[in-house]
């Protein structure tokens, strides 16, 4: 968990080859000791390799390896390798064969297992299939998962089709306590003119009945979130709702966004 906050704490060019030789040996270890979340952290690292420049890259990318770590998992009945797997079979990387219909059956697979990210997938395919009551049902099995893109999805449809501006900004909140940043993104852009400016300034009188108005203060808050995700996307802001709460509830005192994040726990992480 130390090295995963290391690795998380900077920018990926920010980090020195000294650091990210310390997140690699402790993942390493923890991989090696049993603790599937590090497993599963050794897998991004071998397919995308550890390190963003020359001057700090400590590690090459190695699909074969990552494969081997998956089809472990996979074995074992883990949906999040069950879904990687599809990815693998859907572009044939690390080895594996490519095939859309070994993909899709490893999506089908995972979703049903509780992956958010097959969830997310199906519910993307139902929408381009029109099947938009299957492509809800599954935005709404990732969203009960507190999925950050599932809440998101949710909040554009609300404030796009729908119509529903209280609807989309709850969801746009929830997909902020989740960790995502575009949704954070979303209600500072609100709270900076009182409504979606982009949407055209007859769109005003809808926000003014929700009580809904320009708040530099809250906009200021959303954007420091969103900066803290686009380095830490891992982030989960728990305490959102209550540093951060909607209107019509007032501001209590900010201290910045570790105000709003989970307590770290003590004892052996779960994942």
């Amino acid at each position: 968990m130390e090295a995963r906050k290391l690795w998380r704490s900077k920018i990926g060019w920010q980090l020195s080859h000294g650091e990210l030789t310390t997140v690699l040996n402790d993942v390493r270890t923890a991989a090696e000791m049993g603790d599937w979340g590090a497993r599963a952290l050794m897998v991004r690292f071998y397919l995308r390799g550890l390190g963003v420049l020359d001057s700090n890259r400590v590690l090459a990318p190695a699909p074969e390896k990552a494969i081997s770590i998956l089809q472990s998992a996979a074995t074992l009945g883990q949906p999040w390798a069950i879904y990687d797997l599809g990815i693998a079979h859907q572009y044939g990387y690390g080895g594996v064969h490519q095939s859309d219909i070994l993909a899709w059956a490893h999506f089908l697979k995972a979703a049903e297992l509780g992956s958010p990210e097959a969830q997310m997938v199906l519910a993307s395919a139902y929408g381009e299939a029109r099947e938009f009551v299957k492509e809800e049902k599954m935005l709404e099995c990732a969203y009960r998962q507190r999925h950050g893109d599932a809440a998101y999805a949710l909040a554009t449809y609300q404030r796009a089709v729908a119509g529903d501006y209280l609807k989309a900004i709850q969801l746009f909140q929830a997909g902020t306590e989740y960790g995502h940043r575009d949704s954070a993104t979303a209600l500072a852009i609100l709270y900076a003119d009182g409504y979606w400016s982009y949407m055209g300034e007859k769109y005003r009188p809808a926000f003014e009945q929700l009580g809904i108005k320009a708040d530099a203060e809250r906009s200021c808050r959303y954007e420091e979130i969103a900066a803290a995700l686009e380095i830490n996307p891992d982030l989960k802001l728990t305490r959102l709702n209550e540093v951060l709460p909607l209107p019509p509830a007032k501001l209590p005192p900010w201290n910045g966004v570790a105000d709003a994040l989970e307590p770290e726990r003590e004892g052996p992480p779960t994942y």
